[in-house]
């Protein structure tokens, strides 16, 4: 990095105190998939899902491979999800087998442990380690609620994979999914593209674009993968009514500059707007604590209260827990540690409270 120059959301790096996930450390079966590491350190994995679309128009989704980036859960025991009209998301079950459970030894002559082979007769677990849980809460909160979704335009911050903004584009008008790094950007691109049928119907269109949130603009210049045109731009500001965010609070660094730009963002926007953000509560070991903390999830909790109590004369930013007892239309596991929070921005008519006050 040239000396002076601003980090971008890819350069930052994770505290040397805090184990992720055990993710980082190996990978206990092939179903993680783990392809490489990016610029961050961090895994990319190669995940396939299936998107089924259970309507009375009977279209069906074919097969959508993906990469994502950490963390995920090591462990796949079957699912808990339910099915229900609506959307089926659904992992393809892992039929491999392996031969000889006998003990063996490495070539170190360590104690080779082999795991018990998955039998054909196993239910598929659910995509908790292909898929985020909170992109799948998300998912569902927008099935659920689609009238507040219908003909809106949305913007996704952290897309990664598109599945929220897929979804969402059902039946918003348009979705414009943000996120940086050019391989993530193309292959979220080509997701929507694999699932544009789900969409047509509707009408609605997902717009892959770059957005850095430790940039103050948006790139608009044509040369580059996934910038912004004019047009893009003043529709973004001019009719965006709802932001999403999902599982994108694992690092403090990032979860800074992701409320950073939530408000700058705020400012920007025509219309009043509610962010939804999707967020599971962690627990991690830190050799800061020697304990399981969950640092990630505090700090966030920590940056919604800042957020309620800016107050600079122009916005209000009020904040609700949701209840995540709705419908679950998408099959995954819908753990307590799940959380929605939405964040309504609304224009100052009244007195302005201190910056001090509590919420």
């Amino acid at each position: 990095m040239v000396a002076g120059s601003r980090p971008t959301m890819d350069e930052i790096t994770f505290k040397s105190d805090t184990v992720l996930s055990d993710v980082h450390l190996y990978t206990p079966n092939q179903r993680h998939l783990m392809v490489r590491l990016n610029g961050m350190g961090q895994p990319v994995f190669l995940s396939q899902f299936k998107l089924l679309w259970n309507r009375d128009s009977g279209v069906k989704g074919g097969d959508v491979r993906t990469e994502e980036t950490p963390p995920t859960d090591t462990a796949s025991p079957p699912g808990s999800g339910c099915h229900s009209e609506g959307v089926s998301l659904q992992a393809e079950a892992d039929t491999s087998s392996q031969e000889g459970l006998e003990a063996q030894l490495d070539e170190d002559g360590d104690l080779d442990v082999v795991r018990r082979p998955r039998a054909a007769s196993d239910p598929p677990g659910p995509l908790r380690d292909k898929v985020w849980r909170g992109a799948l809460l998300l998912a569902d909160y927008v099935l659920f609620q689609r009238d507040l979704f219908q003909g809106r335009t949305v913007l996704e911050l952290g897309g990664g994979t598109g599945l929220a903004s897929i979804i969402a584009a059902t039946v918003a008008r348009t979705v414009y999914c943000t996120d940086v790094g050019a391989d993530l950007l193309a292959m979220c691109q080509r997701n929507v593209a694999l699932n544009s049928h789900l969409t047509a119907a509707g009408g609605g269109v997902v717009k892959v674009k770059e957005l850095d949130w430790l940039r103050d603009d948006l790139c608009t210049d044509p040369e580059v993968p996934f910038s912004w045109s004019e047009e893009d731009v003043s529709d973004l500001y001019g009719h965006t009514t709802i932001l999403l965010a999902a599982e994108v609070f694992y690092d403090d660094d990032l979860t800074d500059a992701l409320f950073k730009t939530l408000s700058r963002l705020a400012h920007k926007l025509k219309n009043a707007c509610t962010a939804i953000l999707s967020v599971e509560k962690r627990l991690n070991f830190t050799l800061r604590h020697l304990d399981v903390t969950c640092e990630a999830y505090d700090h966030f909790r920590s940056c919604l209260r800042q957020l309620e109590r800016l107050a600079d004369g122009r916005l209000r930013f009020v904040v609700e827990p949701v209840d995540a007892s709705f419908p679950q239309l998408l099959v995954y596991e819908r753990i307590q540690q799940l959380e929605l929070w939405k964040v309504f921005v609304e224009p100052v008519t009244g007195p302005v409270p201190s910056a001090g006050t509590a919420p």
